[in-house]
C-alpha cells in the first residue's frame, strides 16, 4: 500500500485526506440514523396515544426524548398555548424547517468530496503524463525509462484513488439521502395525526368554554 501511495504522486495527500474526512462524517451519519430509526417510532406513537388520552402528559414525554427531532418539532409547536388548528400547523410546518439542517448535515461535504476528488485524480493523471512525456526526450535514445513508467503509474494510480473516494462516498451520500425522504415522509405523517388530534382537543376546549359561558350568562 506504501508503494501504491508513493506511485500516485502529490495528489494523494489531498486525496487522503478526503477520504478520512469521509470515513469520520460516514461513521457519524451511520450512528446519527441507527439511533433515530432504532426507538422512533414507538417513541412517537407512544406520544400519540398519550396526546390522544391525557394531553397534559404529553409534554413530559416529549421531554424524556427531546434527542429525537421530531419529539422537538411536536414540543415547539405544542408549546404555542391557544393556537388556532391554523395556527399550530404553521407552528409545525416551522418546527419542521428548524430540524432539516441537522437532518441534512455534511450533505456539502460530501457532494464537495465527490465532486472534487474525480477532478484531483484527473489532475494526477496530467500530472504524471507531464512526467513521461519530460522522460521521453524526442530525439535522444537514452529516455530514462524508470521516469515513464513512474508517471505512467502516478497517472493510473491517482485516476483510480480518485474514483474509489469518489464512489465510495457517493454510496453512502445517497444512502444518507434516501433516510433523510423517508424521515420527512415520517414527520409528515405523524405530523398530520398530531394536527387531527390537537384540532379535536381545540374543539372539546371550545365547546366546553362555550358551555361554561352559557352557565354564567
Amino acid at each position: 500500500m506504501g508503494r501504491i501511495f508513493a506511485a500516485g504522486g502529490i495528489v494523494m495527500w489531498p486525496l487522503l485526506l478526503f477520504s478520512l474526512v469521509a470515513i469520520a462524517l460516514i461513521m457519524e451519519r451511520c450512528l446519527f440514523w441507527f439511533r433515530l430509526n432504532r426507538r422512533q417510532r414507538s417513541v412517537i406513537q407512544d406520544i400519540l396515544r398519550t396526546y390522544r388520552q391525557a394531553p397534559m402528559e404529553v409534554h413530559s414525554r416529549l421531554k424524556k426524548n427531546i434527542n429525537l427531532p421530531i419529539a422537538r418539532i411536536f414540543l415547539e409547536a405544542l408549546e404555542i398555548e391557544g393556537a388556532s388548528p391554523k395556527q399550530f400547523h404553521l407552528a409545525l410546518a416551522s418546527a419542521m424547517q428548524a430540524e432539516l439542517p441537522q437532518l441534512r448535515r455534511f450533505n456539502t461535504v460530501f457532494a464537495t468530496i465527490i465532486s472534487v476528488s474525480p477532478l484531483l485524480g484527473l489532475l494526477g493523471t496530467i500530472l504524471g503524463l507531464i512526467t513521461s512525456f519530460d522522460a521521453l526526450q524526442l530525439g535522444n535514445i537514452g529516455a530514462n525509462a524508470n521516469l515513464v513508467t513512474g508517471g505512467i503509474s502516478e497517472a493510473l494510480v491517482s485516476t483510480a484513488a480518485g474514483l474509489v473516494v469518489a464512489m465510495g462516498t457517493l454510496l453512502f451520500a445517497n444512502l444518507f439521502r434516501g433516510l433523510y425522504k423517508r424521515q420527512i415522509a415520517l414527520i409528515q405523517e405523524y405530523g398530520g395525526q398530531l394536527e387531527i388530534l390537537y384540532e379535536m382537543h381545540y374543539e372539546r376546549q371550545q365547546q366546553l368554554a362555550r358551555g361554561e359561558s352559557y352557565v354564567h350568562s
